[in-house]
């Protein structure tokens, strides 16, 4: 009878009295190794019994477990390059921080830091204050205030707003009923607010007097929603915010103004549709704008209300706030990011509008380095015009023309298989089965890194 070979299999204590296995002990903590020992040896003992074949030694064993060790701290949040040309990419993170919000986080990663205390009193201060000023300075707001997200903006907003005395009705044209990622939809969040949600007008078409008309006593706000992830064409049309205000005003009525990307700086100078501007917003008259502060803010995720100081007052002392409010590393980058702004240097040293505002002869240049580059590496490449998107959610169907790189591969989805595992993964596009890299969205940073990856490309592809 034929000995059975899992009786030979070797037990945890022997594996550990290995020098390697040591070795991973003082790397990874005795309990944490033994685990991955047991994981190593249940592996084996199943193919053992699938397949037969031979004990393999200790070593082999302890470098199984080595493997699965570093596959359990691996970490999955990584950096990556984006060769997409999509500026503001929801998957890989949004906006890229500029290098000066990234220092600010750095200063107070690591240590302690004034978050709620007053150098000057000695005693706790707020953390609204970190940013308020700036705020209020970039926008010319009475007062703002910043959760972790425009979601949670919105939700706070409702909560406390849309109830004043028992009445809760918020009204909403039906042409803004919006979505956005993760089945997030307005309608849905108005009622976990508490807030009773009045439609008015058509998908296509809504008319100021169709707000009017829907005005009782009940009423305690209208909601104006940007569709900042699809357009309408056509036969359309609705009030204007100016319009809106006035009416809400007569009516003692409030108006949130929610534009979703939160453009600082007018996007049709870089030949993209002009996107609904927060200061415009408060100009036109709305007590309270809602944007996000990681599309084109260009800096950390964040929700920033801003608007007339007895409505963030409000927002302020709600209970809610609390589970909403930010941390300090999202404070600091966001700080770091609106001072580009107050010293106009926002086109300059902040990602997403460097790459808005980057010149087709300037990414020509650019592309035309990164072709004779890849020829001299043995690639197959030529330089083509094409587009760019801004991405996230902001300026739907919108492009800004580009030169990406057009990259002969045996084949395209090999290639982008191949450029993800890279050290630094490259994530690219295909276009026509080609390999396509933008480089609009490559930071000056991850060049060589890029390089570096395409290079053992070429030599994957041609083994």
């Amino acid at each position: 009878m034929a000995e059975n070979p899992l009786r030979n299999l070797p037990g945890i204590d022997t594996l550990l009295s290995h020098n390697t296995a040591v070795l991973l002990v003082q790397s990874y903590g005795h309990d944490l190794t033994v685990q991955a020992l047991r994981v190593a040896l249940a592996d084996i003992r199943t193919q053992l019994r699938s397949d037969g074949g031979a004990v393999p030694t200790n070593s082999t064993l302890i470098e199984n477990a080595h493997g699965i060790l570093e596959s359990w701290v691996a970490p999955t949040l990584r950096r990556v390059i984006n060769a997409t040309g999509i500026i503001v990419h929801t998957n890989l993170g949004r906006a890229p921080l500029s290098d000066q919000a990234v220092e600010a986080v750095q200063v107070v990663a690591g240590g302690y830091a004034t978050l709620e205390f007053d150098l000057t009193s000695g005693k706790r201060g707020s953390r609204s204050s970190h940013v308020e000023a700036l705020l209020q300075r970039v926008t010319g707001a009475e007062a703002a205030l910043v959760v972790n997200n425009n979601a949670a903006a919105v939700l706070l907003a409702l909560t406390t707003l849309a109830s004043q005395d028992g009445h809760n009705e918020v009204i909403l044209s039906r042409g803004q009923l919006v979505e956005i990622g993760g089945g997030f939809r307005m309608p849905d969040v108005m009622e976990q607010s508490g807030a009773r949600l009045v439609e008015i007008g058509a998908t296509n078409r809504t008319h100021l007097a169709d707000y009017e008309s829907a005005i009782h006593e009940e009423t305690v706000l209208i909601l104006h929603v940007h569709r900042s992830n699809f357009t309408m064409v056509g036969f359309t049309g609705e009030p204007s915010v100016a319009e809106l205000a006035e009416l809400s005003h007569n009516h003692k009525l409030l108006l949130i103004d929610d534009i979703g990307s939160g453009a600082l700086l007018d996007t049709s100078i870089y030949g993209l549709a002009p996107e609904p501007m927060v200061q415009a917003s408060l100009a036109d008259g709305s007590d309270l704008v809602l944007f996000s502060g990681d599309k084109l803010v260009g800096g950390p995720q964040a929700g920033i209300l801003i608007g007339r100081a007895k409505v963030i007052t409000r927002l302020r002392n709600h209970p809610l706030y609390r589970a909403l409010r930010p941390d300090k590393l999202c404070l600091a980058a966001l700080g770091a990011t609106l001072t580009h702004y107050l010293k106009g240097d926002a086109l300059e040293k902040i990602p997403v509008w460097q790459m808005i505002s980057q010149s087709l002869s300037d990414l020509q240049e650019r592309a035309g380095r990164y072709a004779e580059a890849l020829t001299a590496a043995g690639f197959s490449c030529s330089v083509v015009m094409g587009h760019s998107a801004v991405g996230g959610g902001s300026l739907p169907g919108e492009t800004l023309p580009t030169w990406p790189i057009q990259i002969e591969v045996p084949s395209a989805e090999r290639a982008l298989e191949v450029l993800r595992s890279q050290p630094i993964p490259v994530i690219a596009r295909i276009a026509n089965d080609k390999l396509m890299l933008d480089p609009r969205t490559i930071l000056a940073r991850d060049e060589e890194h890029l390089f570096t990856s395409l290079v053992n490309l070429h030599h994957e592809m041609r083994g």
